[in-house]
């Protein structure tokens, strides 16, 4: 979550991108840790609300477009090294385009971006499947929404994720600091997981 709120105020920066950014929260966004995020983070706190993961998302849709934004974007927080290009895509997409996604390369999506309420494309989606995304795109297709696709990207679900996500981690340290995704508290995290799977595989070989 940290990684994402600060990729996403780093983008806004670079990209001069003029956006409001939300934190949608749960179980409560009164939570101290929210009013501390809302704080250094400079974001506001959006409590999410519905039953599973396509409610939450539409209702937070349909909050934002009722308070008069034309453009609304979603980003998911398990992605920590996402590019900041790809949320300035995800921004300039919705000029030209009703619905942009962002394809995870195990067939969800990491990025949902919409120019107005779409309730449909999150009712009947087997979520949590490698079927996240063709469900999705088939349903806006339905709807007669054009589709925008950003690069796909890895997000974080599965231990095999995570290990890549060690690999791609120790691709980006041998970067200039300037050009690293990482940030040293995620880089920090991922080098003392790697260490404690060695250590446990070799107890267990």
């Amino acid at each position: 979550m940290l990684d994402t709120l600060e990729r996403t105020r780093a983008a806004v920066s670079k990209f001069r991108l003029s956006v409001d950014r939300y934190l949608a929260c749960a179980p409560s966004s009164t939570l101290a840790f929210f009013k501390v995020m809302e704080e250094r983070q400079a974001v506001r706190l959006l409590d999410q609300e519905g039953d599973e993961l396509g409610a939450r998302m539409n209702r937070a849709f349909e909050i934002l477009f009722a308070r008069g934004y034309g453009r609304v974007v979603i980003v998911g927080t398990d992605a920590p090294s996402l590019p900041l290009e790809s949320y300035e895509q995800a921004v300039r997409l919705l000029d030209r385009y009703d619905i942009v996604l962002g394809p995870a390369l195990k067939g969800s999506y990491y990025v949902v971006g919409l120019k107005k309420a779409a309730p449909a494309l999150f009712q009947g989606i087997p979520w949590f499947t490698n079927r996240v995304l063709a469900f999705t795109k088939e349903k806006a297709t339905g709807l007669g929404l054009t589709i925008a696709l950003l690069p796909p990207w890895r997000d974080i679900d599965t231990i095999d994720d995570l290990k890549a996500l060690m690999d791609d981690c120790r691709l980006d340290a041998r970067k200039p600091k300037q050009e690293q995704s990482f940030s040293a508290r995620t880089a920090g995290a991922l080098q003392l997981l790697a260490k404690r799977l060695s250590s446990r595989t070799e107890k267990t070989s």
